[in-house]
């Protein structure tokens, strides 16, 4: 996927091609992971938490900001709300290293060219 340490650095071209591929792949997820937290919820809670709410919470807790109030959520919904809580700081985490991966490659490609 990178070049090698003996080969030429990639054009600025190649470069921002990566990180919008990066991106793209981690927007995806996240809308994936997105869909998954909405929709347990909207399940996991007795009676169901409206669609809109569910989106919320699982927004919330997908960007890092933390949980809505989960006073009104039965033992379900808060061992589904933690573990849900869990999974998304730990994909956010590494989605931010994906997406900076490129990024950080190139700094070290720069600095280990071997100089001809």
């Amino acid at each position: 996927m990178y070049e090698r340490k003996t080969e030429p650095l990639a054009s600025k071209r190649v470069y921002y091609k990566r990180i919008a591929s990066n991106a793209f792949r981690v927007l995806g997820l996240f809308a994936i992971i997105l869909v998954v937290g909405t929709v347990g919820y909207h399940f996991s809670t007795d009676p169901s938490t409206p669609w809109l709410d569910a989106f919320h919470n699982a927004s919330m807790i997908l960007s890092g900001m933390g949980p809505i109030v989960t006073s009104g959520f039965s033992v379900g919904g808060k061992i589904f709300s933690s573990l849900y809580a869990l999974f998304s700081g730990i994909v956010f985490v590494g989605a931010m290293g994906y997406i900076l991966a490129p990024g950080l490659h190139r700094i070290f490609h720069r600095l280990h060219l071997e100089q001809k």
